[in-house]
């Protein structure tokens, strides 16, 4: 019952998307209304991610995470949003919620900030929801910090505080 990492390809895309809508449910439903969550459902989840790897896919990287070949969660990096050549932006980590205290999200942590450096950035940063402890536990055990930086996003109707994080790679 170990855990394999791979590259994603195009037929793990919409199995990604499902897996990503179940991880937000399940980590965001005490700080969020049901609504907020209700929607995209998996498939256009799946959608978005097929979309999003059409225009991203040259310079970013999913991995994906295996367990008895069963896909249980994901990672997703590329540049830095703001523009630092130096800098990396991890978009995301997600899990199937019941790989949570497993050492997946570790491994999937450990993998995007080695393909990082190996890219030659010397910071990664990423951006979390503000109320999400567990995520914000997770990442500064990793050795992550909160910046100081704040921004909102939507999550369906709900606009929704996120902080940024950062680390050094080299």
């Amino acid at each position: 019952m170990t855990i394999s990492l791979r590259s994603a390809t195009e037929a793990d895309v919409m199995a990604v998307g499902a897996l990503h809508q179940r991880s937000r449910a399940a980590a965001y439903s005490s700080f969020l209304p049901p609504e907020a969550l209700a929607d995209p459902t998996p498939e256009a989840m799946g959608r978005y991610w097929v979309e999003r790897l059409t225009w991203e896919g040259s310079d970013h990287r999913m991995t994906v995470a295996e367990r008895d070949g069963r896909l249980v969660g994901f990672s997703y990096l590329g540049p830095d949003d703001e523009g630092d050549p130096a800098t990396g932006l991890l978009n995301a980590i997600h899990l199937e919620p019941s790989e949570r205290g497993r050492g997946t999200g570790r491994a999937l942590m450990v993998d995007a900030l080695d393909a990082m450096r190996a890219r030659g950035w010397r910071r990664a940063v990423l951006w979390v929801l503000r109320d999400n402890g567990a995520a914000r536990g997770f990442y500064e055990r990793g050795g992550w910090v909160a910046t100081g930086e704040q921004r909102d996003e939507h999550i369906g109707r709900v606009l929704v505080p996120q902080l940024r994080y950062a680390r050094h790679l080299m």
